[in-house]
């Protein structure tokens, strides 16, 4: 289940909000204050975050960018009583999912909180994933690293074989090795998911 966090220091609309979630069997938390939401959140389950703008401490675009600093896949979607153009403008170039102005209505709020968590679902599976190669990746020998990058650049084993002072034979041993590890059906296979999921191995890492 993916869970809606809503950050707002109005504690009535909030409430609001998290009543109206639970009554399509969402469920959220409810925060009052920046900071005890940040020492709560959970980056081990799917979530996304209804963020108010205007709150004492930190403001949602310091929330915002402290998430996007830590390279937290969250999903946010700002509201707002005092919204203007250049306000949405900034908060979706920084990575937000929508920005809504209080009052909302509430079936629009439904429909974007719903499309944020099928999003929240998408980056945690993906960052799952992207994490799993990593650590993967992390267990090749420096020798391995260097044959595979050499692969992920498109040199064929002969070329890697010149490249590295090793015979072709003792690349094909190090490329079944490097699948061995990481589980791949072939280099191919794993040079494709490595560079989807943007993970890259400089020769001799």
């Amino acid at each position: 289940m993916c869970l809606v966090y809503i950050l707002d220091d109005d504690e009535e609309l909030s409430a609001s909000l998290a009543w109206l979630l639970e009554s399509i069997g969402i469920r959220s938390e409810r925060f009052r204050d920046a900071r005890t939401f940040l020492r709560s959140y959970d980056r081990g389950r799917p979530a996304c975050l209804v963020l108010d703008v205007r709150m004492p401490e930190l403001s949602g675009f310091d929330v915002q960018r402290l998430l996007n600093e830590t390279g937290t896949p969250l999903p946010v979607v700002f509201v707002s009583a005092h919204g203007d153009i250049p306000m949405s403008v900034r908060a979706l170039q920084n990575g937000a999912v929508d920005f809504l102005e209080k009052p909302y209505d509430p079936q629009h709020l439904l429909d974007v909180v719903q499309a944020a968590q099928r999003t929240a679902r998408e980056r945690f599976a993906w960052a799952a994933r992207q994490s799993e190669l990593r650590a993967k990746l992390d267990g090749l020998t420096v020798r391995e690293r260097e044959v595979l990058a050499l692969a992920v650049d498109g040199e064929p084993n002969k070329r890697i074989a010149g490249r590295l002072g090793i015979s072709a034979k003792t690349v094909d041993v190090h490329r079944a090795r490097i699948r061995e590890k990481t589980g791949a059906e072939s280099i191919a296979t794993l040079v494709h998911d490595m560079l989807r999921l943007g993970l890259r191995l400089p020769a001799g890492e």
